[in-house]
Formats: C-alpha cells, structure tokens, sequence
C-alpha cells in the first residue's frame, strides 16, 4: 500500500518513528509537522483513539478496510480483543518477514512479498496480507537468494537486537518459522490497543 505522504512527516503526525531511517529526523523535530505542529494540542476522546488507531495501522503499513476486517475477526473470537487484534496482524506475511530481519522495514517487506520472491511451505505466496499459521515456515525462493537485499539480510543487517520468540530464524538460510502465536507483550508495536478497541466499538 503506497503512502503519498513522507515517512519522516508522517512519523511526526504520529508520533512515533516508522522506519529506523526516520529515527533521526524524529528525534529533531518530534512535534507534528506544519505550521502550528509546536502549538497543537489533542483536546477531544476521539482524536486520542484516533491517533492510537492510525499508529496501528501505519506500523502494520494495512488500509482502513483491512484493519477493520481484521478487527471485525478479532472481535469475534476469544480472548481480549485489542491483544487478538494485534496477534492477527503480527501473523502476515509482510509482517512475519519484517520481524524475521528479511527486510529491512515494513514497507520493504510488503513489496518484496508482492514481488513474488517467498514461499510458505514451498509455495509461493505474493499477498502481503497471507496469514501464517504455527508451524508454517517462510523462505526466500532459490531464484531471488542472490538478489543485494537478501544478501544483506542474511548478514544480519536487519535482525532485531532482541529475537522475537515465537519466530524461529535462520538468516544464513533466509527462512522463519512461525512456533506460536505471538503474544501481545512481544510485540514491538507502540500502540493502546485498547483505545482502538475503543475507537471502532463507539
């Protein structure tokens, strides 16, 4: 899903960096962009919940449609909705490969998926938005090892400092395993998830 905005600007209006790339320019101006960005003030309930909401769904990089489907599943099922909600869109693909350290940002992660070159359990899978399942596992394909972006990932360029532990990764190999269903405190998503919850049951 293609952003017109700048990704430093929309960090900003967000509050919160998207990509390592945007770290620094957030750290020099973090206050929302435009004129009166230094002024603004969040006044209203709505405009928090809002925020919380809009910050979920840029870190996951998804349209509105496809976050409200998701919470609509979330919803539905057992358990805490906003933690549910959060598990769902951790098991991606573009997700699951981000956090494996196969891309270097969510954005990346979701195009090279798009492009053709993973497979889930051998087979090719090109939708960003394919849900893993516990035990399933993703691997570069064959053809696209020799590419510059993997190369680079399999040097280790783009792993967390801390592994996720419901992820089993093995850079040299360019696959992850999925073990488990991820747990909301292993997240590293920055979000109230209980204020989306919230904003979409008002």
């Amino acid at each position: 899903m293609n952003h017109p905005r700048p990704k430093a600007r929309l960090s900003r209006a967000l509050g919160i960096p998207l990509t390592r790339k945007c770290v620094r320019y957030f750290e020099r101006r973090p206050y929302p962009p435009g004129v009166h960005g230094r002024n603004r003030r969040k006044t209203s309930d709505y405009q928090v919940r809002l925020l919380e909401k809009q910050r979920l769904r840029h870190q996951y990089n998804v349209s509105e449609a496809q976050l409200r489907r998701t919470f609509d599943e979330a919803a539905r099922g057992a358990g805490k909705t906003g933690e549910s909600l959060v598990a769902l869109l951790e098991r991606r693909l573009d997700a699951v490969v981000l956090r494996a350290g196969l891309a270097r940002s969510i954005y990346q992660a979701r195009q090279l998926v798009g492009h053709g070159h993973f497979t889930v359990d051998g087979h090719k899978v090109d939708r960003p938005s394919y849900r893993l399942r516990p035990g399933q596992v993703v691997a570069v394909r064959e053809r696209s090892r020799a590419l510059p972006p993997f190369q680079l990932a399999a040097t280790g360029a783009h792993a967390d400092d801390l592994p996720r532990p419901y992820l089993s990764v093995e850079l040299t190999g360019l696959r992850a395993t999925l073990l488990r269903e991820p747990a909301r405190h292993e997240v590293p998503v920055v979000c109230d998830e209980q204020l989306v919850v919230e904003f979409y049951s008002r």
